[in-house]
């Protein structure tokens, strides 16, 4: 049969040997068949890119997801009253609460994907932007008004100060001179606004951010080769490099540029006057607490106050994307909250799901919130039941007993971790680095394009060299594993809270197999096609 599903894609993966069909997941384990029909069973450490905390197929998860089908729990009920939605919103509530140690509200609008709960967050922030704008000229045409009113009305002058100030000249003297005095300085102080007023919104991310690929959310990704093909329909965005030690700086130059005001004229004490009014152009920074595709970098605590402090100075809201970091992974709901950071917005996903559900959350604190973007932005088939009881099923169990998955991750990480760190030390030449926190760490190889071996630096020139690696892992260990999708060199590791120690010692066999051949250049005992 013809390829027809992403063909170009499938041609891809079976260059390195990982186009291959899983029939059953269980755990930390998924099974691939054999040539003789039997399971052959593959460690699975891509953990479904994050999605999969609980592991595949948690009996539990699995039970709940069975009961709602023999039940016929509704998935199509649109447009109708969803208490099991509200309570899932409660109980992401209360916890984000408990870890960020505040009281307000979050309002939730569920979506289907990761990239669709930030998109839904970035309009989100657009409509509560051009509502203050709204709200802010509104108050400058109002004070027009007065203005005209109160000069032709002989209660106040134009001063020449005001002439100056916007860098007109006052009318000719005659009979009409005070009127056309303040008409003059109305046109250009409406001239001015308007033209301050069209500016586009700025939006913000870190360099080697990650947030999606839809038509919004690929222009807040940093990857140029992801968003340049799109870039004529994409958003305005400023990528900020992930910096603590020059960040205060860079962060001020961006305030600096990119704020401006508009002018409300006022008369006061008899004279005409011109306010200033911060015009708000910011509608949002996004960041990870540890980047995935970029490469899993943490976000360091010094840098994340730079980043709450601005948000603060600027007026700009802060959408934390937790799809990958969040729902347990680190040890706690939000990776963010164990920064100290606070977010305006987050988005959720990925795990939140159970590893069978598509659901995702945006949650917006109750300071910015829009309650008529309900009824601009909706979706056929989030909030329904299905997904929402799957996700109240998970959260149950991440809090179950005093939350002891959380610390499950916390234990497991840092267990992963120190073999990681044991498998650098021991190649030193080959392995650059090791980074990440809980169950979502990274592991660098340097750059081998210029590797003595031809074949392993033509990988590393074409942006294979990580498929390369993991396509040997697999065939040769039976390891289930990717690079980052915008840090090739970089593999992930994310496996579910239940990863055993045999299950590290065989990863750390294979790691020490993929090091010794890349230290001694032996192309010819990678397990890939030739």
């Amino acid at each position: 049969m013809s390829e027809l599903a992403e063909p170009n894609l499938r041609a891809l993966l079976a260059t390195a040997g990982l186009d291959v069909e899983y029939v059953r997941g269980e755990g930390n384990t998924l099974f691939r068949r054999g040539e003789d029909g039997s399971e052959i069973p593959v460690l699975d450490f891509a953990g479904g890119y994050g999605s999969l905390i609980l592991g595949h197929n948690h009996p539990e998860i699995v039970a709940r997801a069975q009961r709602l089908l023999e039940e016929q729990s509704p998935v199509h009920a649109q447009f109708s009253s969803h208490p099991y939605a509200n309570a899932l919103a409660a109980e992401l509530n209360r916890i984000v609460h408990r870890e960020t140690g505040t009281e307000e509200p979050y309002y939730a609008t569920f979506a289907n994907s990761g990239a669709e709960a930030v998109e839904a967050a970035v309009k989100h922030a657009e409509m509560d932007r051009v509502v203050r704008l709204g709200a802010i000229v509104a108050d400058i045409e109002e004070g027009v008004e007065e203005v005209r009113t109160a000069v032709n009305a002989g209660r106040a002058t134009v001063p020449d100060g005001v002439f100056a100030r916007l860098g007109i000249a006052r009318p000719a003297a005659g009979p009409d001179a005070t009127e056309a005095a303040v008409e003059a300085v109305i046109a250009e102080v409406t001239r001015r606004n308007e033209e301050r007023s069209a500016k586009a919104p700025v939006l913000l991310a870190l360099e080697g951010g990650f947030h999606g690929k839809l038509m919004g959310s690929v222009q807040l990704t940093h990857n140029a080769g992801y968003r340049t093909p799109f870039a004529a329909l994409g958003l305005r965005t400023r990528f900020v490099p992930q910096d603590a030690q020059d960040a205060p700086d860079v962060l001020r130059e961006i305030l600096a540029q990119e704020r401006g005001t508009l002018l409300r004229p006022v008369a006061e004490d008899g004279e005409v006057r011109l306010v200033e009014r911060a015009h708000p152009v910011f509608c949002a920074f996004l960041l990870e607490p540890i980047q995935g595709e970029g490469g899993i970098h943490p976000l360091s605590k010094e840098f994340a106050r730079h980043i709450q402090e601005f948000g603060e100075a600027a007026d700009c809201p802060l959408v934390v994307d937790e799809v990958q970091s969040g729902m347990g992974r680190t040890g706690a709901l939000l990776a963010s909250s164990q920064l100290g950071l606070r977010g305006d917005y987050y988005a959720l996903a990925k795990s939140l799901g159970g590893g069978i559900a598509k659901a995702a959350v945006m949650l917006v604190r109750e300071a910015r919130y829009q309650p008529h973007f309900e009824l601009v932005h909706s979706s056929t088939f989030a909030k329904d039941s299905f997904s929402c009881h799957v996700a109240l099923k998970v959260l149950e169990l991440l809090e179950a007993d005093g939350g002891r998955v959380y610390r499950q991750a916390v234990e497991r990480g840092a267990a992963l971790e120190t073999m990681l760190g044991k498998v650098r030390a021991g190649y030193p030449d080959v392995v650059k680095d090791v980074r990440g926190r809980g169950l979502m760490l990274g592991f660098e190889f340097h750059d081998q394009s210029g590797a003595a071996s031809e074949a392993i630096a033509q990988a590393a020139r074409s942006g294979l060299f990580g498929y390369v690696v993991a396509g040997h892992l697999l065939n040769a260990h039976g390891i289930r594993t990717f690079p980052t999708a915008s840090a090739v060199h970089t593999l992930r590791f994310e496996p579910s809270v239940f990863l055993t120690d045999e299950d590290i010692d065989r990863l750390e066999r294979a790691l020490t197999d993929v090091c010794a051949i890349l230290r001694d250049q032996q192309a010819h005992r990678l397990a890939v096609p030739a």
